[in-house]
């Protein structure tokens, strides 16, 4: 089997806007171990969009959109069910910034030859493709934003902003996370953006101008994150995945104590993970952990053993077909970083 016969079927990004789970889900909540966890952390979901004043912070980790949760965390964006998104690199630029560009992820097997994959190249995510060319064009396309850049010392907030208004300029038509984002005002975070395709566009952007360069500055992403926490004050944090996002996020309510600012934890607290807490790993970690920390307040939080695809769908699903974000306001919330470079074409 060749190259083209091993990318010809594309995965396809579910619509929760087709599906009405509602009564699957209520119907759930009878039932026990993680149906009822679904249905609990839906309504704990639900809470948090329906509560005046309440924002959301979506976290996102793992292979999510590659795998098809592309559209449903547009659609969460574009109904005003997600204020700000903390996520890993690789969701943000390798798969939705290359999905925008054109590029598509294509249904594969995990029963494969990974040398003839490598030969081909051909790289795969358990039981996905994607073609290691089109991946490169991604990295170029990262080096030259940088270059449109020019030098400075910037967030992955600011940077991935610019990539939204490439984006936009281009007239990119596949639907993108990015690109909703910008042009709804929703900070998006990366904080370990370099561990990523962004990371190989930089490093090429950096070798090629050692004196005058891009850099990307994770603590500012933390205070700039910190500060919409400042601003935001009762929030609720739903988590896909564990990780670096996870902490980052819960981490600014300890960070806003230590500025001086008398902020509440985080009121409500939603994670879908597949880990385990008994390593002391952190995607593990409960959430009853993290009320130790200061942190979450253990009140109104719900763990959910299951694994995205199964469960995101429905949780996401279930607020948006109960109407819960139909009264928010938008918040905007990339209007409080008074930065707007101005940069010249790609």
């Amino acid at each position: 089997m060749g190259k083209h016969e091993l990318l010809r079927e594309e995965i396809k990004h579910i619509d929760m806007k087709a599906h009405n789970v509602v009564e699957l889900v209520d119907a759930m909540g009878a039932m026990a171990f993680q149906s009822r966890n679904v249905h609990e952390a839906a309504q704990i979901y639900a809470t948090m969009l329906k509560e005046e004043g309440c924002s959301v912070i979506l976290c996102l980790a793992g292979s999510l959109f590659s795998a098809g949760l592309k559209d449903v965390v547009v659609d969460m964006i574009e109904n005003r069910m997600a204020d700000a998104i903390v996520s890993t690199g690789a969701l943000i630029v390798d798969q939705d910034f290359f999905e925008a560009l054109g590029f598509r992820h294509y249904k594969g097997t995990s029963f494969i030859d990974d040398e003839y994959l490598r030969s081909n190249r051909i790289d795969r995510i358990y039981d996905t493709f994607i073609d290691e060319n089109d991946l490169r064009v991604c990295d170029e396309t990262i080096e030259r934003l940088a270059d449109r850049l020019g030098s400075g010392v910037f967030s992955s907030r600011e940077f991935i902003r610019e990539m939204g208004k490439y984006l936009t300029e281009v007239g990119a038509k596949a639907r993108s996370v990015v690109k909703s984002a910008y042009e709804h005002e929703v900070p998006i975070f990366v904080p370990a953006f370099s561990d990523c395709s962004a990371g190989f566009g930089l490093v090429a952007h950096q070798w090629k101008r050692p004196e005058r360069h891009v850099a990307i500055d994770s603590v500012k992403d933390f205070r700039e994150l910190t500060k919409l926490k400042i601003e935001a004050g009762t929030t609720g944090l739903f988590m896909v995945g564990g990780g670096v996002p996870k902490n980052f996020a819960q981490d600014t309510v300890v960070a806003a104590e230590l500025l001086g600012y008398d902020v509440e934890m985080h009121k409500y607290t939603v994670q879908i993970t597949v880990a385990d807490e008994r390593d002391g790993g952190l995607s593990g970690s409960t959430l009853k952990e993290a009320h130790s920390w200061g942190k979450v307040d253990k009140a109104r939080e719900q763990m959910v053993y299951a694994e995205a695809t199964l469960a995101l769908p429905l949780i996401a699903g279930y607020a948006y077909h109960q109407g819960a974000y139909l009264e928010r306001p938008r918040k905007a919330f990339a209007r409080l970083y008074d930065v707007h470079t101005a940069v010249g074409s790609i």
